[in-house]
């Protein structure tokens, strides 16, 4: 008996080792695990810092540059751009091309206001100079003081007038500040007036100015301001008759089109060079032997395209040129595009 029992105690001390060491090597083997665990929690968070701060340096870096530009726009360095860059959210590469683009404009706009101020001021400078001479002429005993010389003198200030005026309707127009008063406009009875409003200077210079359509009674009124329309049309006319030689001739065409009307200023006179064409525009731009302020083609374009209308030149040397306008039946109203 004694043997027996103590042979099952021996069996339960036996099983009670072997459990112990089934355990301890459990917890062995979960300790290993769990520093495995462990060790690749460790490598994913390196990666995750790794991987955040390269967004954050891709980001950083072209912001702090974007930054750093716009605190040079702000002073008025309008060279300044920003690189590009290749990496990082799509939205960072398209704000830089952004900003590019808007200081290329800034630089561009920057640019053109320096002319226009340098244009301004030579364009002035000459009329000035000739009313100042001349009056300083009547004053020393140069000029005896007469009515001929004093109309002289008034002429001159009237030039300067015009000349003030017409910066001051450009300078609306391409601001977008001029106000337009559209009313239904037979444009056809406007070019007619246009032309007989200067047709006493047509027949001093030996043109033939006439109104050519194909059908007046097809051509329904557009909705225009007129007043400014009637602007451009002199201004065209005006100019075609300045370079058309004795004998030749100025017509006006009008044509119905899809949306609107489209008006022709044609003269048969020398024409311009493509060079020129490309500069017909341009404000202060002046032909050989002009005599004008060099600003009623870029008013002419500034009114139209006030109206939502195109403007466009065609010429040839020794066949004349033809400015050519469009007018939309909508009336739509677009931003002055220098």
């Amino acid at each position: 008996m004694y043997g027996l029992v103590r042979s099952s105690i021996g069996q339960i001390a036996q099983r009670r080792h072997q459990a112990r060491q089934q355990r301890l090597t459990l917890t062995v083997v979960e300790a290993a695990g769990t520093g495995a665990d462990l060790r690749h929690e460790r490598r994913q968070r390196a990666r995750v810092a790794g991987s955040v701060a390269i967004i954050i340096r891709r980001i950083a870096g072209p912001v702090a540059d974007l930054v750093s530009a716009a605190d040079r726009i702000a002073h008025r360095d309008y060279d300044v751009r920003v690189r590009e860059p290749r990496f990082g959210p799509a939205w960072i590469a398209d704000t830089a091309r952004a900003f590019n683009a808007m200081a290329k404009e800034l630089d561009a706009q920057d640019k053109a206001r320096r002319r226009m101020m340098a244009d301004i001021a030579h364009e002035l400078r000459t009329p000035l100079a000739i009313v100042q001479g001349r009056l300083e002429g009547l004053l020393d005993g140069v000029y005896p003081r007469h009515d001929e010389r004093l109309q002289g003198l008034l002429e001159d200030t009237r030039v300067l007038g015009r000349l003030v005026e017409d910066l001051r309707t450009l300078s609306t127009a391409e601001s977008g500040a001029l106000v337009l008063s559209k009313e239904p406009t037979d444009i056809v009875a406007l070019a007619h007036d246009v032309v007989s409003s200067l047709s006493a200077h047509a027949e001093g210079a030996g043109v033939a100015l006439r109104v050519e359509t194909a059908s007046a009674d097809e051509i329904q009124p557009i909705t225009i301001d007129p007043l400014r329309i009637r602007e451009v049309l002199i201004n065209l006319v005006a100019n075609a008759l300045r370079y058309t030689p004795r004998g030749g001739r100025v017509l006006v065409g009008i044509a119905n089109r899809a949306d609107g009307v489209e008006v022709r200023v044609a003269d048969n006179g020398a024409g311009v060079s493509q060079e020129e064409l490309a500069q017909i525009f341009d404000r202060f731009y002046k032909g050989p032997g002009s005599s004008g302020s060099g600003l009623g083609l870029t008013i002419a374009r500034g009114l139209v395209e006030a109206h939502g209308g195109t403007i466009r030149a065609e010429s040839q040397l020794g066949a004349g040129t033809t400015i050519v306008f469009s007018l939309s039946r909508e009336g739509r109203v677009v931003p002055f595009n220098n």
